[in-house]
């Protein structure tokens, strides 16, 4: 897979309590540079991240429910509307994984389309993506989450929001793509540290990558 091909399916990221300013500063000025597909930040930098790459080829994301997704609905959806009127252009939501490890799936269902709603509302387009944490899950949960994510309306499903006892794994997203059919996004995130994994990633369904050594992962990506 060619270096610019690549690029133009990662979501470049920078999460996590130490995440500052000049962190942020520094993701968004790799992602113009490499032309990365996006930049995920905290909800605190949403409207100093769309400043810094408006107008240059790359879109601003941020996380909802972060990292634990145990947030009501109500409460995510009010974040999603925030991130949005801050510039957002695409939301990773943390589904509640206690109630789908539980099997209430009415309550899943619920938590996602509250979401949903609140961005059917905004002014524009806004991809909503759904993080699964699938470390946590056996693989009953985890079809079952990936089929809750499409009926709830979903853009995408994610592997992983990289803070709990594993990551992406090859065969979580093969999985994943299985559930949710051809026309559904997938994005593999956490743990994908170099090319190799990337691309492997990508051969098993995973249409979006999320790291945060993206220029670590290109440096190996044949141009």
């Amino acid at each position: 897979m060619r270096k610019s091909e690549l690029a133009r399916m990662i979501d470049h990221t920078v999460l996590g309590p130490e995440a500052g300013k000049a962190a942020v500063d520094q993701v968004c000025e790799e992602a113009v540079r490499y032309k990365l597909y996006a930049v995920c930040v905290p909800p605190t930098f949403v409207t100093l991240a769309k400043g810094l790459v408006r107008d240059k080829g790359v879109v601003v994301c941020t996380v909802i429910g972060f990292p634990h997704g145990q947030h009501k609905p109500e409460v995510k959806a009010a974040e999603a509307k925030a991130a949005v009127d801050d510039g957002a252009d695409e939301v990773d939501m943390v589904v509640n994984v206690a109630a789908l490890k539980e099997g209430d799936y009415t309550a899943v269902l619920a938590d996602i389309r509250a979401v949903r709603e609140a961005l059917t509302k905004a002014p524009r387009k806004v991809v909503l993506k759904v993080i699964l944490e699938c470390a946590l899950l056996n693989e009953e949960q985890k079809v079952a989450g990936g089929i809750l994510a499409k009926a709830a309306g979903a853009d995408f499903v994610k592997t992983s929001t990289g803070f709990s006892s594993g990551g992406a794994t090859v065969e979580d997203v093969a999985l994943l793509r299985k559930v949710v059919g051809p026309t559904m996004g997938v994005k593999a995130s956490g743990g994908i540290r170099d090319y190799a994994t990337a691309v492997k990633m990508v051969q098993a369904g995973a249409t979006r990558i999320g790291a945060s050594k993206s220029v670590q992962i290109l440096a190996d990506a044949p141009e």
